[in-house]
């Protein structure tokens, strides 16, 4: 999840490539896969059945209540640059916005009760579960699986969600993505995610120092960006209350296209997610890991899926899952 590939970008995706002193912004495209399945046939239809899924509904749910550890620590750690948050304001101007906002509406179908309604349906309900009022969600023409958010100040944020990705995954998988994907509005990532972005390209113009400030402030965001990720995994469980269907979305945009999308399994998926683990656990091991992961924007899917399934294990999960049951068992008397 968001190439924003379903890690959830703020900026969508572009055919031009982007020059290499702004790589940053080309990288950081709320990406949840970094592969795509291969251009989809034009003849094949995007159809999405909804059944009313009887998940429990958080009410009074904080963001704070499932947010990730590492996400808490960057964070802080964000904040804490001076000048951060008023710089990014600065470079995220009107025009900007405006450009952000026609090009990803442009070309895109804005989802409603009255256009394709059961896609609308899936959102509502995670909106829903999620206690977090439901963003505009538009459907872009794309042979990419993905999907991003974009949040600008004073406007009503939303999802744009590729049709690649509505053909490779099933409804529950695809109403987790878009929970992914409220994650970030539910955390206030959306603006941190467009600062990102602007103060990054803006950082690589500025003379002389510009390009080791961007640097260093690139470090810092996509450390802050992958711990932001493992957040809103959790949130997608939430929304899903079965981690094999978060898991599964993982596994899907790692390796997956819609024709042997049933022969994947997902118990092989976390026991390869172990051997990982098992592999780079000696010194050698754990320095190429850290090299493979730095200049991610999103964690490996390896990783993600094992967080998530221990995730789904924990106290903390469980409790969640307990208080919103009681909550709707006093409604309901």
């Amino acid at each position: 999840m968001a190439c924003v590939p379903v890690s959830v970008s703020v900026l969508p995706p572009r055919e031009s490539s982007v020059a290499c002193n702004v790589n940053f912004v080309s990288r950081r495209r709320i990406c949840l896969s970094p592969i795509g399945c291969g251009p989809i046939k034009k003849t094949r239809m995007v159809r999405v059945s909804v059944s009313r899924a009887s998940s429990v509904v958080l009410r009074n749910l904080d963001a704070d209540d499932f947010r990730h550890p590492l996400d808490k620590q960057n964070t802080l750690i964000l904040r804490a640059i001076p000048g951060l948050n008023e710089l990014g304001k600065a470079l995220l101007g009107t025009i900007t916005e405006q450009v952000m906002l026609l090009e990803n509406i442009g070309t895109s179908v804005l989802v409603s009760k009255n256009q394709l309604p059961e896609l609308h349906r899936l959102m509502a309900e995670a909106a829903e579960i999620l206690n977090i009022e439901a963003p505009d969600l538009y459907l872009r023409q794309s042979p990419v699986p993905n999907a991003y958010t974009l949040a600008i100040s004073g406007k009503k944020p939303f999802v744009v969600v590729h049709t690649s990705l509505v053909e490779l995954l099933t409804q529950k998988e695809l109403q987790a993505v878009l929970a992914h994907e409220l994650g970030h509005l539910k955390c206030d990532h959306g603006v941190w995610l467009t600062f990102a972005n602007i103060l990054t390209l803006g950082a690589y113009t500025v003379p002389g120092l510009g390009g080791v400030i961007a640097q260093s402030l690139e470090e810092q965001l996509l450390r802050w960006l992958r711990a932001a990720e493992l957040t809103c995994d959790r949130a997608a469980l939430l929304v899903a209350q079965d981690p094999k269907v978060v898991i599964s979305v993982l596994m899907k945009l790692a390796g997956g296209c819609p024709s042997m999308a049933d022969q994947l399994n997902v118990d092989a998926f976390l026991e390869q997610a172990r051997s990982y683990d098992k592999a780079s656990s000696n010194p050698f091991g754990w320095y190429i890991r850290n090299a493979q992961t730095r200049q991610l924007s999103h964690p490996l899917p390896v990783l993600r899926a094992r967080e998530i399934d221990e995730w789904s294990r924990s106290q903390e999960y469980r409790s969640l899952l307990s208080r919103a049951k009681r909550v709707n068992s006093v409604q309901k008397a």
